[in-house]
């Protein structure tokens, strides 16, 4: 059986190869059968080089300050005040001690034309608002005195920068069409120490002395430093107008920066060689004894009583401009001809002269 089976194999193989020999030529190869299915993916290639960077997208909001940076910031700009000197302790107690800091003055801040320079509040008011005295149309409900924030910015920027003065504009008197006082830091002070008004205009050669309040109203040191708002004679500026930086600062501050005001002698000593007093010259002296002399004339002629008041009345132009003159400088000037020599001597002599 098996014998067979060999035969037939051999016999099948033979018949094969002899068809094999019989075939012609290979012919052309046929159209290309259809994609078999995908293959499993290959390993992952090595990445390529980066492609250039596309445009910038816009901007989002920035997010809050994160807490420790906050705090960190805060810490920096309270200590640029509130450390362990004594650099505002001893100007509040030096300001505690002067007339802004302890007159009474304030309580007249409810009044709207009094408030913005009556009022610490008020002033700040006044000065944000570009507004001079007698624009302001409401009181104070709270006054205050002329405090820190009265001249200084407090706790608008938390950093040292926090001690500039509130404005030091040159100040348009408002008093006087066209006047204006450029004295540097010394405007600051400027913005309240100038004249509510001028002398009214005689009427049949009569002029009202109306109130007890009459006069320049108060604080008039900016023209008297400019030679302006007194009766009966011609000023010009002084030296200390014209010759002191910052004017009101620089003598009233002086190097050390009190804040009492009071004048300060040694900051004199600079143009003033050898200076002890304020009346080194004798100006002082001078001016006060004219100025008595023209207090016993008007009380004389009934323009002032026995204890320096004045009397409301209707007086001649000559009497009314002596008293104006004398109130300038005793009550409201007060430097005893020290911010303007020349102009507050022209003053008193001009109202003696002019007394019948």
């Amino acid at each position: 059986m098996k014998t067979k089976q060999l035969v037939v194999v051999v016999f099948l193989l033979l018949a094969a190869l002899a068809l094999a020999a019989c075939a012609g030529a290979e012919g052309p190869p046929g159209p290309q059968g259809p994609a078999g299915p995908a293959g499993p993916a290959g390993p992952e290639g090595p990445e390529g080089p980066a492609g250039p960077e596309g445009p910038a997208g816009p901007e989002g909001p920035a997010g809050p300050a994160g807490p420790a940076a906050e705090a960190a910031e805060v810490e920096l700009a309270c200590g640029d005040c509130h450390n362990d000197t004594t650099l505002i302790e001893g100007k509040a107690t030096a300001w505690s001690d002067s007339h802004h800091g302890a007159g009474e003055s304030y309580v007249r801040g409810t009044s709207a034309s009094c408030a913005g320079c009556h009022s610490g509040g008020g002033f700040s008011e006044m000065v944000a608002a570009g507004l001079n005295p007698g624009e302001v149309e409401n009181g104070d409900p709270d006054p205050t005195r002329q405090g820190c924030r009265a001249c200084h910015a407090i706790h608008v920027s938390y950093t040292g920068e926090d001690w500039a003065l509130e404005t030091t504009d040159p100040v348009d008197l408002y008093a006087f069409e066209g006047v204006t006082y450029d004295g540097g830091t010394g405007n600051l002070c400027t913005n309240c120490h100038q004249p509510r008004r001028q002398i009214t205009e005689a009427v049949d050669g009569m002029i009202e002395v109306d109130s007890t309040h009459w006069g320049p109203h108060h604080g008039p040191q900016s023209a008297m430093l400019l030679g302006i708002a007194g009766v009966g004679a011609e000023g010009s500026p002084s030296s200390h107008a014209t010759m002191v930086e910052d004017t009101c600062v620089a003598c009233h501050l002086g190097e050390t920066g009190s804040h009492t005001f009071e004048p300060d002698v040694a900051a004199c000593q600079a143009c003033h060689s050898g200076m002890e007093s304020f009346d080194d010259t004798g100006l002082q002296t001078e001016v006060q004894e004219g100025l008595d002399e023209l207090q016993a004339a008007l009380t004389s002629r009934g323009l002032l009583d026995e204890e320096g008041e004045i009397v409301v009345g209707s007086y001649s132009e000559a009497e009314a401009g002596a008293l104006w003159n004398w109130i300038y400088i005793n009550l409201e000037d007060k430097s005893l001809g020290v911010h303007n020599p020349a102009y507050t001597r022209a003053l008193l002599e001009a109202s003696m002269e002019a007394l019948p």
